[in-house]
């Protein structure tokens, strides 16, 4: 399986003003308010967004990814890696000889679960792909477009995770750890992993 993040959230959407009070709390001292402060603050919280969403497997901010599988997993039904899902924009099966084909949207729907969202024949079985082929799965996942969007738990684990990243930003290797306190905040939302796709075509001939 590949996936390819294809939008990234809007610099609008980061708790810049958040992680600043944050920071300003923990450490008793006032955060510069210009550009170039704001500027590494967002670099901070987009390091804490992407470990949190890793961990987890929940998009904070909504955006679009697109999932390339050289076959179905199971075609009774394809389990998405990431939630929560919005909507499939399109499913696509290139052929491998440089043709790509759309499905159309009647043969398949979303079941859009907050822990494993999964795409679903419309009929018995998802569409055949061919033996040198492969699916793409383009789709958008996320709480919402802006920060109060995004639960209350998450949004604090990214908060102080990102304080944690701008403390420590002079130590080599600083960001390997994740704190306990970040860690309780996540657990609930954190899932087993399963693959997305059955693995290469080369081990199953």
């Amino acid at each position: 399986m590949m996936l390819i993040e294809e939008t990234a959230p809007e610099a609008e959407a980061l708790p810049v003003a958040a992680l600043r009070e944050h920071l300003r709390l923990g450490t008793g001292f006032e955060i510069a308010d210009d550009t170039a402060e704001d500027v590494a603050l967002a670099g901070f919280l987009r390091a804490a967004i992407a470990t949190i969403e890793a961990r987890t497997g929940k998009v904070l901010l909504t955006r679009r990814f697109r999932m390339q599988l050289d076959d179905w997993r199971d075609r009774l039904g394809q389990t998405l890696p990431l939630a929560p899902v919005i909507a499939v924009d399109k499913i696509e099966i290139d052929d491998g000889m440089g043709t790509v084909t759309e499905v159309p949207a009647e043969n398949w729907r979303l079941l859009p679960h907050g822990q494993r969202p999964m795409i679903l024949p419309a009929g018995v079985i998802l569409p055949h792909v061919p033996r040198r082929g492969m699916v793409s799965v383009t789709f958008t996942a996320g709480f919402g477009d802006s920060w109060s969007k995004v639960p209350a738990d998450l949004a604090q684990a990214v908060v102080m995770l990102a304080a944690r990243y701008y403390e420590d930003r002079s130590h080599d290797g600083a960001k390997g750890a994740m704190p306990f306190g970040v860690s309780a905040l996540i657990e609930r939302w954190r899932q087993v992993r399963t693959l997305a796709g059955r693995g290469s075509r080369e081990a199953r001939r």
